[in-house]
């Protein structure tokens, strides 16, 4: 039988985990957004070349923040 403290643990230990797991996604899809608007402000003609990688660069930061959901799920 899990008592409230364990319960309390897993609650916090799922917290820790998607908290400390977004950081750094947020930091990076933050980064990359402001290297792609400042290289299209440089260069405006640019701008298709400039929107498939970031998007692309974003999509692999955002996967590794689902990682960290899921392993915050897992955590029983």
């Amino acid at each position: 039988m899990i008592t409230k403290k364990e319960m309390d643990l897993t609650m916090l230990a799922k917290a820790i985990a998607i908290g400390v797991g977004s950081i750094g996604p947020g930091l990076a899809i933050g980064k990359i957004g402001a290297k792609a608007m400042e290289s299209i402000g440089r260069n405006p003609e640019s701008a298709g070349k400039i929107l498939v990688p970031m998007l692309l660069a974003s999509a692999f930061a955002e996967a590794i923040a689902i990682y960290a959901l899921v392993i915050a799920f897992s955590i029983k």
